[in-house]
């Protein structure tokens, strides 16, 4: 299957990177390489992109769009918060900026044996890298109803956790939940046919939930974006995208942390904790896609772009 994904607010986040043609970007989550075409089309013989991501199948399809710009770019499998390692790796000490677009992506979730897609049915997978040791299928059939109850209500934030935890325990004693469309069922089964009218496919939040839980995406997101900061150039941008409030929430906390860290009393008449701030926040509020960019790709819908700078 070919790797499509439409790349979600690319003309934004190009601009907020402003671009220096003889810079160094790193693109922290390659996917189908849109963000990282954009990039290389901005810069000039000198300039160079680092690519990464944790999925073969990502390296695999970037290595051959991103043929054109031959010695400008080197794409390494490798999950995002290992940044400063690849970096460390690559001899490269600085750079001039870094963008995160976070989430799945579309070759991800129509790929139906990824496991993914709570549209088709398949085996229950959903790792953004195939040789990590836990898959949906072994949250699913090992973990406590209390552990499974958590899990769907703190990342999908579903207010039927509880019930769709208990009945997916009791399921399982049954005979194991292995597929996404028997996983749907139990789900169906669970939320009260009133409250499945209304809203978004009632298996949504539940398999958003797992698939952060499968690849901590949330343990890992805030001391990325701190790592990335750390190695920005002064004056160099962060630009990160977000599909979900658990997401967004991260990136607005750790930007405020960053852009204001004395730990100071408001008493104080002067700072004596000495905690310079790191970073200048550009968007106060988020950009979010246009009606038109949301009319032609909806899963734009929920997207947020926050962008900060480097100040020291």
């Amino acid at each position: 299957m070919e790797f499509k994904h439409v790349s979600v607010l690319l003309k934004e986040s190009i601009e907020g990177l402003k671009i220096n043609p003889r810079g160094i970007y790193v693109d922290c989550t390659l996917g189908g390489a849109g963000h990282s075409i954009e990039i290389l089309r901005h810069l000039g013989p000198e300039g160079q992109l680092i690519g990464i991501d944790q999925d073969p199948a990502a390296i695999a399809n970037a290595a051959e769009k991103l043929q054109g710009f031959a010695g400008q770019f080197r794409v390494v499998q490798r999950n995002f918060s290992q940044l400063k390692h690849v970096l460390d790796e690559l001899a490269i000490p600085a750079i001039d900026g870094a963008l995160f677009d976070l989430g799945v992506s579309s070759y991800q979730l129509d790929t139906p044996e990824r496991g993914f897609s709570y549209m088709h049915d398949a085996e229950l997978d959903m790792r953004m890298a195939p040789d990590q040791p836990f898959s949906a299928r072994d949250l699913v059939n090992q973990l406590s109803e209390e552990e499974l109850t958590d899990i769907i209500r703190r990342y999908g934030e579903e207010r039927w956790a509880k019930r769709i935890a208990s009945f997916i325990v009791a399921e399982r004693k049954r005979q194991p939940i292995t597929t996404t469309g028997k996983l749907v069922e139990v789900i169906k089964a669970a939320i009260p046919a009133n409250a499945r009218r209304e809203g978004p496919h009632p298996a949504k939040r539940t398999f958003q939930a797992l698939r952060i839980a499968v690849n901590h995406e949330l343990d890992i997101l805030s001391q990325a974006v701190q790592d990335a900061v750390e190695v920005l150039k002064p004056g160099g941008r962060i630009c990160v995208i977000t599909f979900h409030s658990l997401e967004d929430r991260i990136i607005k906390d750790t930007f405020k942390e960053l852009a204001n860290p004395c730990t100071c009393p408001p008493s104080f008449p002067v700072c004596a904790c000495g905690r310079q701030p790191q970073i200048k926040i550009i968007t106060g509020k988020p950009i979010e896609p246009s009606r038109e960019e949301v009319k032609n790709n909806p899963r734009a819908r929920s997207a947020k772009l926050r962008i900060a700078e480097k100040l020291i």
